[in-house]
């Protein structure tokens, strides 16, 4: 089972609960990945995700630099998070370990169509550069998280005065 914490901010942060969670990562935000390299350096990069309401499922290249480090380290963070200006924001770090697969070929074309879906919707897959990219080679990450810390300061916080 997941654990979800509130990440010890200020008294007036409110909890984000399950639900919430599972409401905000269907969106079509943008999460950023987290890996360590072999020469223990971390790797951040932006990503696309689809989530189950249990693991995160990112598509990438097979050679990219989060694959190789996920074959050597599966351990990983994922961060999704907004400001709405001032000291309004909110975020969800999930903490875990990934595993990577192509096959079977369906299940993973069926994620990487999914994803594609969530962000560019039923029109956009369609045009050339969307449909070059989802019939290229893939590879899957699933990643699972063991922990999950959120926070959520849109309610309490200042505002941008002006």
């Amino acid at each position: 089972m997941v654990k979800i914490e509130q990440a010890k901010l200020h008294t007036g942060a409110t909890i984000m609960e399950k639900e919430e969670i599972d409401r905000i990562l269907a969106q079509p935000l943008l999460a950023r990945i987290a890996t360590v390299g072999k020469d223990a350096n971390p790797h951040v990069v932006p990503v696309w995700f689809w989530w189950d309401g249990e693991a995160m499922y990112i598509e990438t290249g097979i050679d990219f630099q989060k694959a190789r480090n996920l074959r050597e380290n599966s351990k990983c963070a994922v961060l999704v998070d907004d400001t709405q200006g001032g000291l309004r924001f909110w975020g969800i770090l999930l903490r875990g370990k990934a595993e990577l697969f192509t096959e079977p070929v369906d299940l993973a074309m069926e994620i990487v169509n999914r994803i594609y879906l969530k962000y560019l919707g039923e029109e956009g897959v369609q045009a050339p550069t969307p449909q070059k990219m989802i019939n290229s080679e893939h590879i899957i990450i699933k990643f699972s998280p063991r922990k999950i810390i959120t926070w959520n300061d849109t309610k309490c916080a200042i505002a941008p005065i002006g």
